[in-house]
This record gives C-alpha cells, structure tokens and sequence, in this order.
C-alpha cells in the first residue's frame, strides 16, 4: 500500500508517526471523516452547521476559542482513538492486533472472523498521546490548555462507551465455552454525549496558583446588581474532566462570515427550527416534486419490492 502520510495537513513529527505504518493514513482518513460527519449530524439543526466549507474557516473556527472550537476538539480526538482502535482489531494496522493479545496480522484477522476480537483502545491511546503531543504538551497558555483538555474529554468519552461482548460456542447452540471481548460503542453515541457536553460547556479564563504554575477556572458572569471588578470575573473552581470548556462567546452565525455562511438558504421545518434557524429573517416557501420509495412489500425470500413515488411537497428556506 502507497504511504500518503504527506498528503496529509500534519506535523513532520506525525507524518513520522503515520509513515510507521502502511494503514495508518486509511485510518486517520476514517477517523477524519467519522469525527465530521458526527460532527454535521449533531447540528444539522443549528445556526452553526458544521459545514466548514472551506479551509480558511475551519482554521478560523479552531483558532478562535469557542464553544464549537471545544466540540471540533473533542470530536476529532474521540474520532482518532475509535478509528485506530478499530483498525487494530480489524488488521488494517500492522503494528497492533486485538485487545490484549498478540497476534499476527493474519492471526488478527482469523480472530476477528471467530468473534473473539477486541477493539484496541490500549493502544490507540498510546499512539495518541504520541501523535497529539507536539501541538500542545507542555504549554502554558490558555488555548493549549483548552485544547489539552477537550482533547482528553473527547477520549474518555470514547473510553466510557466500551462494552463487553460475548459469543457462545458448542454443540447445537449449548454455551459450552464462551468467548468475550472488547467492543466500542457506535461513533453515533459518543456524539450525543459530546453534543450535550457542547449545551452545558463552561467558559473559563487562565489564573495562576501560589506555586507559580496556571490553571484553567471558570469564568464567572456577574450578576446585574454587581459592579465588575477585575476579580469579580473569576471563581476558585476549576472545571471538571466532564466539562467542555471554551474563552470567547461564539458569534450569532446568522450572516456569512469568516466563520460560516450564514443560514440564507437553508431548509428548516416551520414549526420547529424556522424561527431560530432564519434568525428572524423570516423564510420563503418552495414547492418541489420529490422522489420516494412507497408501496413497499415483502417478497419471500428476503427482498423488500417498493415502487417510485413522486409528490410535490413544500420546503422552506430561510432568507438571507
């Protein structure tokens, strides 16, 4: 297999890393459209849609510190550790096999057939630390921080979805022996933890300790009574590991801007999205024929027949 690795926007020290190993790029390549098409079906209803559509504002969103920097961090971390976990216990890796055990690629994949394959998380964590170690270890500043911690948020969460699996064996059905392994959960499922995560993240600013080191803390909103002093912003509590954390307010991605494309154009159900989606813009009816599979019926054995169906319907677009 041809090694891409340099195709790829990476550090020179995770192109090493990739280069190590001739599927490492099909995985980072998964792992990278895994985490963004989570990432687009989690806000497929929101202003901000994830869609990214060019370079320039990804780097702009990553950048800035937000609550959709927080999320794109943890799901991208989240997305890597699946992926090569995954790829260690399918045999697309060379240089990992299943959970816990040490096989050869070819024993890897006759064990992956007889269900008795876990997916190798223990080592996907490792070549993680490894591969996300230049961008942010050690540093003190607050986006580094940020990073650091959302990134680990995105791994537990991945971590926390692990379940066992077991396969019975023997004759005629009988459990005479068992085989158990580790399987990770659906992506789909460590993107609604991480999208509620996303609801409830916490704004926090960078304070020093009395040993001299610094430390991420929430950022406390005065209250309207209150006067604001520098103080007043900050409170002793650190965020939890649970927390999604982000500095800055994200802006109101109504209108095209460095950020996205605004939502001029975009489809929305009128009695439940419209009004937030258009941003009081209000929204224009289309009327449209759509193709559909109807009439379906069953066909013994084991094809579904459907007919094609063609009505017009309404859609509606917000305005720009």
């Amino acid at each position: 297999m041809g090694r891409d690795c340099k195709n790829l926007f990476l550090t020179k020290k995770q192109q090493k890393l990739c280069n190590r190993d001739d599927g490492m790029v099909l995985v980072l390549l998964d792992a990278f459209r895994l985490s963004l098409t989570e990432c687009r079906q989690q806000f497929k209803h929101e202003r901000w849609n994830c869609s990214m559509t060019n370079d320039a504002q990804r780097l702009n969103i990553v950048k800035e510190g937000m609550k959709e920097t927080a999320f794109l961090s943890a799901i991208s971390s989240a997305g890597l550790v699946h992926a090569i976990a995954q790829g260690c216990s399918r045999g697309t890796l060379d240089r990992c096999s299943c959970d816990d055990v040490s096989f050869s690629a070819e024993a890897n994949r006759e064990a992956w057939k007889w269900g008795g394959c876990g997916d190798n998380l223990k080592y996907s964590q490792r070549f993680l630390k490894d591969f996300l170690k230049n961008r942010s270890s050690g540093s003190r500043d607050l986006r580094s921080k940020m990073e650091r911690h959302n990134s680990d948020l995105g791994i537990r969460t991945v971590r926390r979805r692990v379940d066992k699996v077991c396969k019975c064996h023997g004759i005629s059905g009988a459990c005479t022996t068992q085989t158990c392994w580790k399987q990770l959960g659906p992506f789909h499922s460590i993107g609604v933890d991480l999208k509620e995560k996303y609801e409830r993240s916490v704004q926090v600013i960078l304070a020093n300790r009395a040993d001299g080191e610094n430390e991420l803390v929430r950022r406390r909103q005065p209250r309207p009574e209150e006067k604001i002093y520098p103080d007043s912003l900050t409170s002793p509590t650190s965020p939890g590991p649970g927390d999604l954390v982000f500095e800055r307010e994200s802006p109101d991605f109504c209108t095209p801007s460095k950020y996205s494309e605004g939502t001029g154009g975009r489809t929305c159900d009128k009695i439940r999205t419209c009004n937030s989606l258009c941003c009081g813009r209000g929204y224009n009816i289309r009327s449209v024929m759509v193709t559909r599979a109807c009439q379906c019926r069953f066909h013994w054995c084991c094809d579904v027949i459907c007919q094609r169906c063609t009505t017009r319907e309404e859609i509606h677009l917000c305005r720009a």
